[in-house]
């Protein structure tokens, strides 16, 4: 899960980690209103997570999106959503959509690897 090559600079590990991340800050603190305070360096940096602890981290993170997502309405689908301030404003469904595509591509690595590194 943290073994990288040559020609891979993020272990699976790491992108796990990224996703977490991720899911926490734009989903738990900005629809959510969590307290969460993202630190993106640490996603790439830390290593040799124990595979328990990745996997509570996980857990924790599904049932913070579950617990969010479903309590939107329609009417919250269609307010502004900015991820960044001066960035351009979007519906928060439209960022949704946005969103998927960006976790799919991080899990298309994840999986990729794992079959690179597998051979």
């Amino acid at each position: 899960m943290w073994k990288t090559e040559k020609n891979i600079s993020n272990s699976a590990g790491n992108l796990c980690l990224h996703l977490i991340g991720n899911l926490n800050h734009f989903i738990g603190a900005q629809l959510g209103n969590t307290d969460y305070i993202r630190q993106r360096d640490l996603e790439f940096s830390l290593k040799n997570i124990p595979r328990n602890e990745l996997i509570e981290k996980i857990q924790a993170t599904a049932v913070m999106v579950d617990r969010i997502l479903s309590t939107l309405t329609e009417a919250s689908l269609k307010n502004e959503y900015s991820r960044a301030p001066g960035e351009e404003k979007i519906s928060t469904i439209h960022f949704l959509i946005h969103y998927i595509a960006h976790l799919d591509y991080h899990l298309g690595q994840i999986n990729y690897y794992r079959r690179l590194l597998d051979n």
